[in-house]
């Protein structure tokens, strides 16, 4: 790659000022000059990835598509800067025309395409996979709108619109010219005249999807991944309506069809949310499935040898109806017979299990899905219909099994089944994760298509995570062990070898004490709350939902505090917990569990009797770019989730590289990270997943927890009130009505083994030593789950794709 020199940044940005907006350096804003460095940069990803193309086609190589209705890409002038190494340049050519480079980065919003986990694993794939070389691209939606930007108002969750495109669409290169037509609704016509089928869809709404292509920057190398998001529009206008002054009806097509890719995850408790989603999934596969076979007929000429080339991911559920969308292709359009358009699909498609409850399965209503979508609801009908005559078959009539199995039943479509039945791989993300979807969730399936099921543990960016949110650690690391481990993740096991040296372990406490005023001052400019930076920084931080347990969380937090109220002079170490959640706009639980986080804060960081020991803050609007300023200065790392509901998780991962002690159950990456750091390096408490399900097997009674005081006492401060706001329904979900029923997710079970591990964290932390040396072992272990890992074992196993090399 030929260097970059300040002086030809210098040059570049001046001509960009000057041709794009009309202005020298001297008179630009700050705005233009973002714009001007992301000009650039996009320039020359653009140019990267032309020639890692042209590679990939010159050698005819298969390629892997990744579907995820959300990829949390956060900022990427920064993360592109580095992975091209170039920052110090336009460091330097920025401060010489007298600007700052670190000002600009603060213009860039946070893409708002993700939501949590699910999302920002995604973009880290790509990211690893272009570092690797690995043909690997990504599909999605061009969410005008995001998924919200949270506001706290008096304690409640308010959504308010993500205006992200304002300064993100910078970094999008729209390509109208290969936009297709998706089509909702209508009437499938069908012709079986001359021995043929012939179909016609009839008085459809068409919507137009037009692409907008995101360039993914590998680290030091030449190769480039594509995220490709879709913008829905309708180009029709009624002027007959506008004419008449029916202004409203003349615009309705258009403003309908752009609802589609207005907001990430819409509200789904209704029955127009239900429809948006499934259009939305519909419109992401069919404008991605139809793309994929246009590029792949540019250059072979033939559908033939297309899952030979091709791989198309399905990374939960959302995607999977790309999978009747390739039949419909084939079928439809290419006059394929169903035998051999079948045999196409089911060795294209693989698929990615998120999931273990089974009550969080995506499932349609029937009803819906056939009226939305006539003609894959047929295609679906037909994939069931010869599935199940297969199962009965197979299981000799078992009536019941092959219900549990179908596709279509009771009056739902249910999607894991479509991905179970249709794809040649299915994994899960974590080790315990794929050994309950195997021998629980899907075992029926497992059972009859064992080779199908592998697993593969989720991975995280950690250059992004360490090298670019913790310089001061980053640079310590390379001290200690050279740089090789930015391309090595292993290499991080080196740094055991100065697990007793005092001089390592000083420097590393004040690595984490400057990261922790970061934080602090974020926090008091923000949140106006001074937090002690010598107190424990205990951070949870992910999707509000009942079965992470906050409240578990929240609910000790209340006891401390009746704790210290009773005796103030108790032997406490001063300890900051610090919350980051959005809740789904349609969950009120979720909403009323923040809200009781923010009360607790406002009571407790108001008492003077306690508050320079105890401190709670919430972080509005928790973000991928917040998420890089609290994770270097995190201290305990809360993975609290009930033991058999948490597929994975990468946010415990990144903590991890970032020196915080894991306090957690044994569900999901936290039992890989216990084997990765032993036992005397994590906080493990909590009932395991075998106890889970013997409890509730054997019949769980809350109420019977009432009788320990310590419980006892937070319900009532609940139903009496906490910060002037009465939590009874919370209360009630805890305890149960008049059957005693209650508590899902079991927090009260593990309330006092919660208690205890918490007593311990306290006890290792007064010991300095041995706290740093926790910490020390916990990046050194982190290297197994780095995203690159993943990425080689999805390639090699499943997607079966080879690294691109630079001709």
């Amino acid at each position: 790659m030929k260097p970059y020199y300040k002086d030809d940044i210098k040059e570049c940005i001046c001509t960009k000022l000057d041709h794009h907006f009309g202005v020298q350096p001297q008179n630009a804003t700050m705005e233009q000059f973002y714009r001007a460095t992301v000009m650039i940069v996009k320039d020359k990803l653009i140019e990267k990835q032309r020639k890692f193309l042209s590679n990939i086609r010159k050698n005819e190589e298969k390629t892997a598509y990744y579907m995820c209705m959300e990829f949390l890409i956060g900022r990427s002038l920064r993360n592109n800067l580095f992975n091209l190494g170039i920052t110090e340049q336009f460091e330097d050519a920025l401060e010489d025309l007298g600007c700052s480079l670190t000002d600009i980065f603060e213009l860039e919003p946070d893409a708002g395409l993700g939501n949590g986990g699910l999302g920002r694993l995604a973009a880290c794939f790509l990211e690893s996979a272009a570092t690797l070389g690995y043909p690997v691209n990504g599909y999605s939606i061009r969410y005008e709108l995001g998924i919200f930007r949270q506001k706290i108002i008096e304690g409640w969750q308010t959504e308010l619109p993500d205006l992200w495109l304002q300064g993100g669409e910078v970094w999008l290169s729209p390509r109208v010219d290969e936009a297709v037509t998706v089509n909702f609704d209508g009437q499938v016509i069908e012709d079986w005249s001359n021995g043929t089928h012939k179909v016609e869809h009839v008085n459809s709404n068409s919507v137009l999807a037009i692409p907008y292509d995101m360039m993914i920057s590998g680290y030091d190398n030449t190769s480039v991944s594509v995220l490709r998001l879709w913008g829905a529009t309708n180009l029709t206008f009624d002027m007959r309506l506008f004419n008449q002054g029916d202004y409203l009806r003349a615009v309705e097509q258009k403003a309908m069809a752009e609802v589609i890719s207005k907001v990430l995850y819409p509200s789904d408790n209704h029955p127009e949310g239900k429809s948006l989603r499934l259009r939305q999934q519909y419109f992401l596969v069919s404008a991605s499935v139809q793309d994929i076979i246009r590029k792949h007929r540019a250059q072979y000429g033939t559908l033939s040898n297309f899952s030979d080339k091709v791989v198309i991911h399905v990374n939960e559920t959302h995607p999977a109806l790309a999978i009747p969308e390739l039949m419909r292709i084939l079928l439809d359009d290419n006059n394929y017979t169903w035998e051999d358009a079948w045999n196409i699909v089911s060795k294209t498609f693989a698929y990615t299990n998120h999931t273990i409850m089974s009550e969080a399965l995506e499932v349609w209503p029937e009803d819906i899905f056939k009226q939305r979508l006539p003609r894959i609801y047929q295609i679906v009908q037909e994939i069931n219909s010869r599935f199940c005559k297969e199962l009965l078959d197979r299981f000799h009539g078992d009536t019941n099994k092959v219900t549990q199995m179908a596709i279509i039943s009771s009056g739902q479509v249910h999607m894991a089944n479509l991905c179970l039945c249709s794809c040649y791989s299915i994994n899960g993300v974590s080790k315990i994760h794929s050994e309950i979807i195997k021998n629980s969730l899907f075992k029926n399936y497992s059972d009859l298509y064992p080779s199908k099921f592998v697993n593969i543990t989720n991975g995280f960016n950690y250059r992004r995570w360490l090298c670019q949110a913790n310089p001061a650690l980053c640079k310590f690391v390379a001290e200690l062990i050279g740089s090789g481990y930015e391309t090595k993740p292993y290499e991080l096991e080196k740094l055991i070898q100065h697990l007793n040296n005092q001089d390592v372990l000083t420097r590393l406490a004040q690595i984490k004490r400057h990261n922790k005023e970061r934080i602090s001052d974020y926090i008091l400019d923000h949140n106006h709350i001074k937090i002690n930076p010598d107190s424990i920084f205990d951070v949870q931080v992910k999707r509000l939902h009942e079965y992470k347990r906050q409240l578990l969380n929240a609910l000790h937090i209340l006891y401390l505090y009746e704790k210290l109220k009773e005796n103030p002079d108790m032997d406490f170490h001063p300890r900051t917990f610090i919350f980051g959640a959005k809740a789904a706009p349609g969950y009120h639980m979720a909403k009323r569990i923040i809200r009781l986080i923010c009360c607790l804060a406002d009571e407790i960081n108001h008492d003077r009797r306690v508050s320079d020991k105890l401190k709670i803050v919430f972080l509005e609007d928790y973000r991928v770019t917040l998420a890089e300023l609290l994770m270097p200065a995190a201290e305990i790392s809360e993975q609290i989730s009930l033991a058999g509901t948490e597929a994975s998780g990468t946010g415990n991962m990144k903590l991890m590289i970032n020196g915080a002690i894991t306090l957690g159950t044994m569900d999901g990456a936290n039992v890989e990270i216990y084997d990765a750091v032993g036992p005397d390096n994590i906080l493990i408490f909590g009932l395991q997943t075998n106890e889970v399900e013997e409890m509730r097997k054997n019949g769980y009674y809350p109420s019977n927890y009432y009788n320990n005081p310590a419980i006892r006492r937070v319900i009532e401060r609940l139903n009496t009130g906490i910060g002037g706001v009465i939590f009874q329904d919370i209360a009630s979900s805890l305890i149960g009505g008049q059957n005693g029923k209650g508590d899902f997710y079991l927090v009260l079970a593990d309330f006092d083994s919660y208690c205890r591990i918490h007593e311990e964290a306290e006890n290792r932390y007064n010991n300095p030593t041995l706290w740093n040396k926790m910490s020390l072992v916990n990046i050194a272990s982190a290297g197994v789950f780095a995203a690159d890992r993943a990425v080689e074992e999805y390639s090699e196993l499943i997607w079966k794709i080879h690294k691109i090399k630079d001709n």
